[in-house]
């Protein structure tokens, strides 16, 4: 798939598949943008047979062993991909059913990042899960890799958590800085978001100019059909963020990420994956 607006939905093989799937197809049919959804394997998959190959053999046995291990390997391969073939079908069945007419699919060796950061030039959206396969077997709240994917990215980012369901209340955290004001840029030119109520919500240290930045966003919004409600809140922007969010039944939350701007440091260190766990709603990033 060539197309350079399409929304690619990053899966992996665990439960949280499902949940990527259902966003990726809610992004997709509201931009009216194709689909694909991309299946990264292991370059190098481990073969472990339980056979005890130590112990000193001669050149003819090593030379067998190798072509043994080397046939297994590519056994295991072949399967990989054929399972991973028969994973994307299945995923590409529940976004038809979900109204997205025709979502391509592929499936490539590599890093997950490196990988991603190759197909940026051809995507308007990015579709990640915050939880992947490693997270099912540790337990961890957030994946290893939404981080460093959204290092890696100079492209809106949209992190789903479970049961993922059409937001019916949005936020943006605005700061009036660079990366907000395009991201209110983005919202009121894209349909991605058209016909949802909007929460501008503006946290952290008091700002002379705060109602000046947060009239300008409102009326851009405003000017474009949204229904805008907005508050200026002070104290710690991480605490007054995710309280907002459980209060209001905020169901998506639109951010900036490395910017530098009083939300910085929430994509540094530990705070970003403390927002994101408080938070538990799909998040959308904005570079």
């Amino acid at each position: 798939m060539k197309n350079e607006n399409k929304v690619l939905a990053c899966v992996d093989r665990s439960h949280f598949a499902n949940t990527v799937a259902d966003a990726a197809a809610w992004a997709a049919s509201r931009m009216n943008a194709p689909l694909e959804f991309l299946h990264i394997l292991d370059r190098h998959p481990e073969i472990g047979s339980g056979e005890d190959h130590s112990g000193a053999i001669g050149f003819d046995a090593q030379e067998h062993l190798l072509k043994e291990l080397s046939d297994k390997d590519a056994e295991k391969t072949k399967a990989m991909r054929e399972s991973g073939r028969l994973f994307l079908n299945g995923l590409r069945e529940r976004a038809i059913a979900a109204g997205v007419p025709a979502p391509d699919t592929r499936q490539r060796y590599g890093h997950l990042e490196e990988s991603l950061a190759e197909q940026a030039a051809g995507v308007r959206l990015f579709v990640l899960g915050r939880r992947g396969e490693s997270a099912e077997t540790t337990q961890r709240d957030l994946g290893r890799n939404v981080e460093n994917v959204v290092r890696a990215l100079h492209k809106p980012i949209l992190t789903v958590t479970e049961n993922f369901k059409a937001p019916e209340h949005f936020m943006i955290a605005f700061d009036g800085g660079e990366v907000t004001r395009r991201g209110v840029e983005m919202v009121a030119n894209s349909p991605l978001l058209k016909g949802i109520p909007c929460l501008l919500l503006m946290a952290g240290k008091p700002d002379p100019d705060a109602p000046k930045k947060m009239e300008w966003a409102r009326a851009t919004l405003e000017k474009a059909g949204f229904s805008v409600s907005s508050e200026i809140i002070p104290g710690d922007t991480e605490t007054v963020i995710a309280r907002i969010i459980q209060e209001r039944n905020i169901d998506l939350l639109l951010m900036g990420a490395f910017n530098h701007s009083p939300l910085r440091r929430l994509f540094f260190g530990s705070r970003t994956n403390e927002l994101l766990r408080s938070a538990k709603v799909p998040t959308l990033l904005l570079r």
